[in-house]
């Protein structure tokens, strides 16, 4: 067995409207579930064209524990490539503070350039292009230059 591709992403989410908001109208994903204009009942997917779904949203409802701050067990975020240019990565936070999205801050990681956002339940997604001739697959070891910052 080997891994080929990450696959897709299911989050529980406290309500699968709020979110299917967020990911659709902000975002920009493209909703396959429910039908669009159809309302969100308790689950909500998404996909790029890539494969049948890239994400899926579960509703748990108001009463589900808050994501704990600070360092924990789990997913710390996942990235969501939006684009080609800085250019593309700054429509992005435009489109994003624009729609009261929570910013958590920007890096170049010399392969990407990323912006984090946090979604309505507090989950961190990082929007990211990556970076226009840098070859990583030549050289992995840029994977791991330390982290600069990034202004947009």
């Amino acid at each position: 067995m080997g891994v080929r591709e990450l696959g897709h992403i299911v989050l529980y989410v406290q309500s699968a409207q709020r979110s299917a908001r967020f990911y659709r109208d902000v975002l920009g994903w493209h909703q396959i579930i429910p039908e669009e204009g159809a309302p969100v009942g308790p689950v909500a997917a998404f996909s790029g064209g890539r494969t049948h779904h890239e994400l899926l949203l579960i509703e748990v409802g108001p009463g589900a524990a808050p994501i704990p701050s600070g360092p924990r067990l789990g997913m710390y975020h996942f990235g969501l490539r939006v684009g080609d240019s800085d250019e593309d990565l700054k429509d992005a936070l435009d489109r994003v503070v624009a729609a009261g999205a929570t910013v958590l801050g920007t890096s170049d990681h010399t392969v990407t350039h990323s912006l984090y956002i946090a979604d309505p339940d507090g989950n961190e997604v990082e929007l990211y292009i990556d970076v226009p001739g840098v070859d990583w697959r030549a050289d992995p070891q840029l994977f791991a230059t330390p982290t600069k910052a990034l202004v947009l």
